[in-house]
């Protein structure tokens, strides 16, 4: 099999578990929590380590923001024989009461995007698979970390979530917003991958606050302790897997 054109990846480069954040830097983060990290290809917003984490062996794929570029990733690592992708990620809250820090264990994704429309009708559900979904939430009891269970939605629009659109999502009862999952979800169950995803809230829509508007950095900083514990709970759930 040829080489991937995104990932830079064969056949043999990667691991059966893959954890795949948005950021790059985080890839970095994760793997520090692990054993013998390895680079194995750094292009565009990819970045790729292989570690072991408590006997298991994994790999960390960064994402990019959005749901093509996170299509690009699971479409690449699925044809060299990834079988399970977890997302680790950043999320906004749409539910009044949660705060920053926070961390939500998707149940499903509302396609508020374009990308997974391109594979499917959005009628059919955007959903984790049930091990991996079951995994993030046992292992957060395992660590004695809370986490928000229930639906989120991914949108493409970040600069473009109206008052009208926010309140809709609210009323809907979803919890929380982001980019990615919508895509990863669908994708991954057209493929017979399994896929969860759990992140962490860096700001509110339904209280006015967004990740930067009151700081230098993209997160806040209870925010970035915590991603740290959400990525805790990935790789035990990883590992679990």
């Amino acid at each position: 099999m040829a080489k991937q054109p995104h990932l830079l990846i064969e056949e043999g480069d990667v691991h059966e578990i893959a954890i795949i954040p948005g950021d790059p830097g985080r890839v970095d983060r994760i793997a520090a929590q692990c054993e013998n990290p390895v680079t194995i290809s750094e292009n565009r917003e990819y970045k790729i380590v292989n570690a072991t984490y408590e006997g298991t062996d994994l790999t960390i794929c960064s994402t990019g923001i959005g749901c093509p570029s996170a299509a690009i990733a699971v479409e690449e690592l699925h044809a060299v024989g990834v079988e399970t992708v977890i997302r680790c990620g950043t999320t906004g809250a749409l539910q009044n009461g949660m705060e920053i820090g926070d961390m939500v264990v998707a149940t499903g994704a509302a396609k508020e995007e374009g990308t997974s429309k391109r594979y499917e009708s959005e009628v059919y559900p955007a959903v984790p698979d049930y091990d991996v979904l079951t995994a993030l939430v046992d292992a957060a009891e395992e660590n004695d970390e809370d986490v928000h269970v229930g639906p989120i939605v991914s949108d493409d629009a970040f600069y473009n979530e109206s008052e009208e659109f926010v309140q809709d999502w609210e009323a809907a009862n979803l919890l929380a917003i982001e980019m990615e999952a919508a895509a990863v979800f669908a994708l991954a169950r057209r493929k017979g991958m399994r896929a969860g995803a759990i992140c962490t809230v860096d700001g509110n829509l339904v209280e006015g606050t967004q990740k930067g508007a009151d700081s230098d950095d993209e997160l806040p900083e209870k925010a970035k302790n915590n991603v740290e514990r959400a990525i805790a709970i990935t790789l035990s759930a990883a590992a679990s897997l």
